[in-house]
C-alpha cells in the first residue's frame, strides 16, 4: 500500500478548476490500474497537500515509476510514502536486527 501526496503547481490548479474534481479522480484511478495496482481511495485537501491517493501497488519500484511519470507530465509536485497495517507492523517489530545507537 502506498500515500502519495501532491501538490499543485499554479498549471495544476488551473487544470483542476478546468476539469474539476471528479475527473482527477478518475484519472488518477486509470493511471494506478495501468501499472497494475488498485485506487483504495482519493481525497482533496487544503493543508500541506492538496491530493492524498492511497492506492494499492505491486512493488515500490512501480509506486517510484508512477511519482517519476507524474512529476515529470507537470501540474504536480508527488511523494510516495510506504504505509503499513497493523499486521504488517507486528511482523516487522518480530524481526530481530542488531542495532547500536550512535555514541554507544
Amino acid at each position: 500500500m502506498f500515500l502519495l501526496k501532491s501538490t499543485y503547481t499554479i498549471d495544476g490548479v488551473k487544470g483542476l478548476v478546468k476539469d474539476g474534481g471528479t475527473k482527477r479522480v478518475e484519472a488518477v484511478r486509470k493511471l494506478v490500474e495501468a501499472a497494475g495496482g488498485r485506487l483504495e481511495s482519493m481525497y482533496f485537501g487544503f493543508g500541506d497537500h492538496d491530493t492524498y491517493v492511497l492506492c494499492e501497488l505491486a512493488d515500490h519500484r512501480t509506486a517510484a515509476g508512477l511519482a517519476i511519470a507524474i512529476r515529470a507530465a507537470g501540474g504536480v509536485d508527488t511523494r510516495v510514502v510506504p504505509v503499513l497495517t497493523g499486521a504488517e507492523v507486528d511482523e516487522a517489530a518480530r524481526q530481530q536486527a542488531a542495532y547500536q545507537p550512535p555514541g554507544r
